[in-house]
């Protein structure tokens, strides 16, 4: 088996309990999937994931800077990563690391979507404005596609 597969299978039993919103155990998990091997990048991908959705901001951030340290292609952690620095008020990182998600992807919906929310915190309505409607043209599920409308049709409102 090669590293890759032998890292993600590492990580599965974790994936389950994400999936079953078991957020804390399945952080348990991954504490122990780190330790065991710390060159891991799905650990730290996943432990990213989890502790984004018990509100833990400053942690998640670290742990997709992590992810990326070992594999700087992962576009989910950079656009994670991305999310996490517009929570945190780190609006200037947020924009890079997306656009940095955007020149590895430049169609994907979901770089686009997280470049338009920063640039939207930011204030740059112009520049939010041209990523969230390339991101409409990606067509998205229909919530967040309702999200975006919702986004735009405030700026529209305020110009």
């Amino acid at each position: 088996m090669d590293r890759d597969a032998a890292h993600w299978e590492a990580v599965e039993e974790a994936v389950e309990l994400l999936h079953e919103e078991r957020f804390r155990e399945a952080l348990e998990v991954l504490r122990e999937i780190v330790k065991a091997d710390p060159k891991n990048p799905y650990a730290f991908f996943f432990t990213g994931q989890g502790l984004y959705e018990v509100g833990e901001m400053e942690p998640a951030r670290d742990a997709y800077r992590a992810c990326l340290a070992l594999a700087p292609a992962h576009l989910g952690a950079r656009i994670a990563l991305c999310h996490v620095l517009r929570k945190l008020g780190d609006l200037r990182e947020a924009i890079k690391e997306g656009m940095k998600a955007i020149e590895q992807a430049p169609t994907d919906g979901d770089a686009l979507y997280a470049v338009g929310l920063a640039y939207a915190a930011r204030g740059d309505d112009v520049a939010a404005r041209r990523y969230l409607e390339a991101f409409l043209r990606a067509q998205p599920e229909l919530e967040t596609r309702l999200e975006v409308e919702a986004i735009l049709g405030a700026m529209k409102d305020s110009n």
